[in-house]
C-alpha cells in the first residue's frame, strides 16, 4: 500500500528515462486507475492506494513506448472523449482544424446533406460533424475491419447509429450515393520515412500514403472532379500544399482555400467546385 503522493513519484521515476512529460502522464494514470479527477489527486496527497496491480501494469506498457490512449482506451477530440484502440489511428488535436474548415466552407448547420468520409478510422470526424450538423447523413468507408470496430463503439456512445452508416472499402468504392461533401483525413506519410518509436503500434495503413505520400489525397481529388463533389475538406501533409496546386492547376473550381495547423504548418485544405 502506499499514498498518493508516494505513487505519484515512484511511477514518475518509472517512466522518466523513457517518455518527456514523465510526471504528467504519472498524474493522468493515477486519475485513470482511481477514476478521480485532478482536483481529487491533489487534495488528497496522503490517501492510501490498495490494489495496485493494474496501475502498475499500465505504467509498465507505457515504458515501452505503447501510446498512452491506447493503455487506457480513451482519448479527447474537440473537448469529447472518445473511445480508441489499436487498429485506429489516435487522433491529433490539430484534426480538429478540419472540423472547423468544414464548418467555416459550409455554416449552414440545419442543412439536409449527405457527408461522405474516406478513412473513418476511430469515427471522431463524422461523430464531430454530426453533432454540429443536426440534420446531415454520414456514410463513412474505411478499409480496416478493426477501425470500423472502433468507430461503430463511438458511433453508439453518442447514438448516431441512425445517421452514420459505416462502410467496408477503399475509397469511394462503396458509396455510389450523390455525396454533397466529402471529408477525409487521409494516410500522407511518405513510404519509408522513420518516425517516432510509438507510432509502431499505430495502424501503417492510416499513415503511409506511397512513394510520394500524396498518392491517396490525388485519387480522391481524381474522384472529387469525376463526381463532381461540390466541398471536399482534406487533412495533408506538411510540404504537400505546392503538389496540390499543381495537380489542380488545369482545373475549374470556384476556391482552393489551404489552412495551417497550431505550429504554422500547412496542414490542409478545402475544394469547392
Amino acid at each position: 500500500m502506499s499514498t498518493v503522493k508516494e505513487l505519484l513519484k515512484d511511477i514518475t521515476a518509472k517512466l522518466d528515462q523513457y517518455i518527456p512529460r514523465a510526471s504528467r502522464e504519472a498524474q493522468l494514470f493515477l486519475m485513470h486507475h482511481l477514476g478521480v479527477d485532478e482536483l481529487w489527486l491533489l487534495t488528497n496527497q496522503d490517501t492510501i492506494v490498495e490494489n495496485t496491480d493494474e496501475l502498475y501494469k499500465m505504467v509498465e506498457r507505457r515504458s515501452k513506448n505503447e501510446p498512452y490512449e491506447y493503455i487506457t482506451n480513451k482519448v479527447s477530440f474537440y473537448s469529447e472523449e472518445f473511445h480508441i484502440e489499436e487498429g485506429a489511428l489516435i487522433p491529433r488535436p490539430e484534426t480538429e482544424l478540419l472540423i472547423d474548415e468544414v464548418i467555416k466552407h459550409y455554416p449552414d448547420l440545419d442543412a439536409d446533406i449527405r457527408f461522405v468520409e474516406v478513412g473513418v478510422g476511430s469515427g471522431i470526424i463524422s461523430i464531430m460533424l454530426a453533432l454540429h450538423y443536426k440534420n446531415a447523413k454520414f456514410i463513412a468507408v474505411d478499409i480496416s475491419e478493426d477501425a470500423l470496430r472502433v468507430a461503430k463503439k463511438n458511433i453508439e456512445r453518442f447514438n448516431l447509429s441512425d445517421r452514420i452508416e459505416l462502410r467496408l472499402g477503399s475509397l469511394l468504392e462503396p458509396v455510389y450515393e450523390h455525396i454533397d461533401y466529402l471529408v477525409s483525413n487521409p494516410p500522407y506519410i511518405q513510404d519509408g520515412i522513420e518516425l517516432e518509436s510509438n507510432l509502431d503500434y499505430e495502424p501503417q495503413n492510416a499513415l503511409f500514403g506511397g512513394k510520394v505520400g500524396d498518392e491517396i489525397i490525388k485519387k480522391l481529388l481524381d474522384e472529387v472532379l469525376k463526381r463532381d463533389i461540390k466541398f471536399f475538406s482534406c487533412e495533408m501533409g506538411y510540404d504537400q500544399k505546392g503538389k496540390i496546386s499543381e495537380y489542380l492547376k488545369q482545373t475549374e473550381f470556384k476556391t482552393l482555400d489551404f489552412y495551417k495547423d497550431y505550429a504554422d504548418f500547412d496542414r490542409g485544405f478545402t475544394l469547392i467546385l
